[in-house]
């Protein structure tokens, strides 16, 4: 539009400097010539109105508005004065408006890092509502709004405060890892055809094993001695436990449960039909599946726990866990090999458990 508007003033004022050397009496004769074509036009058109361009309204009303009313009605125009008037009007309003316009509309931006440490404090801290977050900032010395702290978390699709105070499965066990034990019972069969019923428990910060025991008939008699067993072995480790996971199987009676509770440990069902919610267990289970007992030929009772505590002193002492770093549930990690040559003359030895079943490597002594 301001393109086309320029190029109608200067091919006006050309315009203009060609009537200059004009007399009145030529212009007249222009002037009559230019209002018959306009006459033939309207004619042509019709009931047709002719259509003016925005470039074409600004330099007519821009022309034209300084005439009086009386001699713009005088006029022969395509419009009336009363449009041409209100085009100026419009023309006057646009100016305004465009000068009035903030050269950076609405409120600055909020910083960056202040809309990182608003995620974090809603992550780090689920019952916080925007007002909460809003006074820990005014805590820091961070002067925002309560309603731009509202409008950050909106904008990150963050719940409000009560949708997300709820625990969810993953959060509690990752809360209570330090005081939390998972237990199961697992089936084998022996070479005879009987089947065995073993019981462990894992503990999830460490992820040490412990086998109760191993049965052909597990009572509720020989499970609720094997749940004192277990307390006992806890005290005698000085460990404190406040959590055990277990499932539904009817193999538990109520007074394994009773033990455990008389001890301080509450035990939390898992839901039905669902491993992942006890999956420590179910992992170490397929574990001892794959590294033992498919690879073994078990005879009675008494080689399967023989078997078993073999197993469980190597996976405790031994064996490295990804989910604690590599390190192993009795054992950290021992320190690097800080000099290189020493990595050049290596003299591992091995030592085998069953048989070459499983494998245990050390420094030569």
């Amino acid at each position: 539009m301001l393109l086309r508007l320029a190029y109608l003033g200067v091919t006006n004022a050309l315009a203009l400097l060609r009537l200059l050397p004009m007399s009145d009496r030529d212009k007249d004769v222009e002037i009559l010539a230019l209002r018959h074509q306009i006459t033939v036009l309207e004619r042509q058109l019709g009931k047709t109105p002719p259509r003016f361009s925005p470039s074409d309204r600004a330099f007519l009303a821009a022309l034209l508005h300084r005439l009086p009313l009386d001699v713009l009605h005088r006029l022969r125009l395509l419009v009336r004065p009363d449009t041409l008037l209100r085009w100026h009007r419009d023309l006057l309003a646009r100016r305004h408006a465009a000068n009035s316009r903030p050269r950076r509309p609405g409120r600055p931006r909020t910083v960056r890092s202040i809309r990182a440490l608003v995620l974090r404090l809603a992550r780090e801290n689920p019952s916080w509502g925007y007002r909460r977050i809003h006074g820990e900032l005014l805590v820091l010395g961070i002067e925002v709004a309560a309603s731009t702290v509202w409008e950050i978390l909106n904008d990150a699709g963050i719940d409000p405060a009560p949708e997300r105070t709820s625990t969810t499965w993953a959060e509690f066990l990752h809360s209570q890892a330090d005081t939390l034990l998972a237990c199961d019972f697992f089936e084998t069969v022996t070479l005879t055809g009987t089947r065995m019923y073993v019981l462990a428990v894992i503990e999830h910060a460490s992820r040490r094993i412990r086998i109760l025991g191993a049965t052909a008939h597990p009572t509720a008699s020989w499970v609720a001695q094997a749940a004192r067993n277990l307390v006992m072995d806890l005290e005698d480790a000085d460990r404190r436990a406040r959590f055990l996971i277990r499932d539904r199987d009817g193999k538990f009676p109520s007074l394994f449960d009773t033990v455990l509770n008389d001890a301080g440990i509450e035990v939390v069902l898992s839901g039905v039909r669902t491993p992942r919610m006890d999956a420590l267990m179910e992992r170490w289970v397929q574990t001892c599946r794959r590294e033992l007992l498919d690879r073994t030929l078990i005879w009675n009772q008494r080689h399967l726990l023989h078997a078993l505590h073999e197993y469980e002193q190597f996976y405790n002492s031994h064996r490295p866990h990804q989910g604690i770093a590599n390190a192993r549930p009795l054992h950290a990690l021992p320190t690097p090999i800080p000099e290189p040559d020493a990595t050049t003359r290596l003299d591992i030895r091995r030592r085998d458990r069953l048989g070459g079943i499983l494998h245990e490597y050390r420094h030569a002594a």
